[in-house]
């Protein structure tokens, strides 16, 4: 009745190329030169970073509040997981009840 067609692989229609044949080639010692080791840059053309006590403190605070977003973030995925699966365990046991009450009454 439902036969599969297998389909046929057809015949290359395009310009088959022959398969180019590589010929080895000798290769050569080239000496390398090592390459020029750049001048170290000068320390004082940059100043070095320093925290003020308010930066400082601005980066704990800016830190805590990362960490207090994230934790609040994921406690309410948790949060959502258990409400979800509190409800699916709800609606197994009424499903379970109205199965075997029907499998009681007749």
């Amino acid at each position: 009745m439902l036969r599969p067609k297998i389909p046929t692989n057809p015949v290359p229609t395009g310009r088959v190329t022959p398969p180019v044949v590589l010929e080895p080639s000798t290769v050569l010692p080239v000496t390398q030169v090592p390459p020029a080791v750049p001048a170290a840059p000068a320390s004082s053309s940059r100043p070095a970073v320093q925290l003020t006590p308010g930066a400082a403190l601005a980066l704990v605070g800016g830190g805590t509040a990362v960490v207090l977003v994230v934790g609040a973030v994921l406690v309410s995925m948790l949060l959502a997981v258990a409400v979800t699966a509190a409800s699916v365990a709800v609606c197994a046991l009424v499903v379970r009840s109205l199965i075997n009450a029907d499998a009681k009454r007749r």
